[in-house]
């Protein structure tokens, strides 16, 4: 065996709040782990302003802030996080093998993935331009709409989660504007009927948006067109929510992990983190399409980290399942 192959006992695949609440279990259960950050590192929090759902910040915080309060956190307890990122990995066998960065090979006893799940989006430059600067165009109603109480937003999508979502921010909002780029819902008959039978909710057929408004700073308003008649109009908005789906970072991992016909890991046994792969667990939003909140992406990562340390028990007679976790 080369000398270049570094071994470890517990390798964590990314570092958003379950690979942190992973990487802050397993330290104190003796695993030493290794987080790699991935090539987002934080995950999908670090590009939102304002938290205020996640327990123990009676006053909010940013995502960032939040990200390296739990990085601090994982290495207060001599977690080794660094940078880099998974780019293959190789579970036919009884060791884990994984690289990073197409160069250094890793042997782990066990891995937890945590790579997350991205939003989709529609790619406009005025998109990106106010989501980067936290002005109002967001990808989850859940966690953002509370910020626009009394607003009025528009919303992108046509499947069951854009009504869901469109459904959650009408109880919020002062009006929401569905934009459906066909002439028909993709959603559910009853999760379509839903949104039409919503007073607040007005629903825009064959339409496209072409353009998020603002001043600079913030979202004003939306520039949408027809796409039957390519008439063309402006629809005064403060929040912009895409709608249009997420996408499982789990590429990496076909082949040998189970997948769903959208790319989530699924669970070998549920209840638990593990995957169809003995020693590799998930946590996050790389098995969640349901949730995607930051609470239940801890929580989970919370399971794989103790799934881990009883697997690695089991294995070794010499390995211990600490009592620290449990307290």
């Amino acid at each position: 065996m080369s000398d270049t192959i570094e071994k470890v006992k517990c390798l964590i695949i990314g570092s958003g709040p379950a690979g942190y609440t992973a990487a802050i279990y397993a330290a104190r259960a003796n695993m030493k782990p290794v987080l790699y950050q991935g090539t987002q590192p934080g995950g999908q929090l670090t590009t939102t302003n304002e938290v205020e759902n996640f327990p123990g910040y009676p006053e909010g915080i940013t995502g960032p802030a939040m990200m390296m309060e739990l990085q601090a956190q994982a290495e207060r307890f001599e977690t080794d996080v660094r940078d880099g990122w998974i780019t293959k990995v190789d579970f036919s066998g009884d060791v884990h093998k994984v690289w990073v960065n197409e160069e250094k090979e890793i042997h782990a006893e066990t891995v937890i993935i945590s790579t997350g799940a991205s939003a989709k989006y529609l790619g406009l430059e005025s998109e990106q331009k106010y989501l980067k600067l936290g002005g109002g165009v967001s990808a989850c109603a859940v966690c953002d709409g509370f910020f626009y109480r009394n607003h009025e937003v528009v919303l992108v999508g046509a499947g069951d989660s854009a009504c869901e979502e469109a459904h959650y921010l009408s109880k919020l909002c002062k009006k929401v504007t569905m934009l459906v780029r066909r002439d028909e819902f993709r959603a559910s008959k009853i999760m379509a009927a839903r949104v039409k039978n919503t007073e607040n909710i007005e629903i825009l057929f064959n339409t496209e948006t072409e353009e998020v408004l603002g001043d600079g700073q913030v979202v004003t308003g939306v520039r949408v067109k027809n796409n039957k008649t390519n008439e063309a109009h402006d629809i005064p908005a403060t929040g912009f929510f895409v709608a249009i789906g997420h996408k499982p970072n789990t590429d990496i991992f076909k082949g040998f992990i189970d997948l769903d016909e959208t790319g989530y890991i699924k669970y070998a046994k549920p209840g638990t983190s593990k995957t169809n792969v003995d020693g590799v667990f998930v946590s996050g939003d790389a098995a969640d399409h349901v949730y995607r909140q930051a609470i239940t992406a801890a929580g989970t990562g919370c399971m794989a980290a103790l799934d881990a340390e009883r697997y690695l028990a089991a294995k070794d007679s010499t390995f211990e399942v600490s009592t620290s976790n449990y307290n």
